[in-house]
């Protein structure tokens, strides 16, 4: 088999559909994070899977939240605490602690730039807040009881 150069159309027909879909990514924006109606900036925006999946920083919903978090670099223990409720992680670990009694998440924290990205569902677990997700608008929503009514639009996912 001998190699032969792409034409002229296909090397400009790849520069098109490439050039299209860089410009698509670098002016797509991230899911923004709404605590009881306030957003909330974090250096790392969240993350969205196909399956609306959603992670969110740890240390940005917790202290939204009023919530304390504590991380010991040598042994990788992530303590997030309010209140009279402790969740207790790793990195990388399902197994996680609520309140003193174990936890299994399905979907094990991870980093980002830095940062400590937990499910959304673990958080609803965690601290007892309603969530959302609205796939179509790129928003996610958490609501701590008495603060905020979830007002679900179509195509939201809650979970309390």
């Amino acid at each position: 088999m001998t190699y032969r150069a792409p034409s002229w159309r296909t090397t400009c027909l790849t520069a098109v559909v490439a050039t299209m879909v860089s410009g698509l990514l670098a002016f797509s924006r991230p899911a923004i994070m709404m605590v009881d109606g306030q957003r909330i900036d974090s250096d790392v925006p969240p993350v969205t899977t196909t399956s609306d999946k959603v992670f969110v920083p740890i240390r940005s919903i917790a202290d939204a939240l009023g919530a304390e978090t504590q991380v010991d670099e040598q042994t990788g223990r992530i303590d997030v605490i309010r209140g009279n409720q402790s969740l207790r992680l790793r990195v990388g670990d399902v197994h996680a602690t609520l309140n003193g009694m174990p936890l299994t998440m399905k979907h094990p924290p991870f980093r980002v730039r830095g940062r400590v990205m937990i499910s959304l569902k673990t958080v609803a677990t965690a601290f007892g807040v309603r969530v959302g997700y609205d796939r179509r608008t790129e928003r996610i929503d958490v609501l701590t009881p008495g603060v905020g009514q979830a007002i679900a639009p179509s195509g939201t996912e809650q979970t309390q």
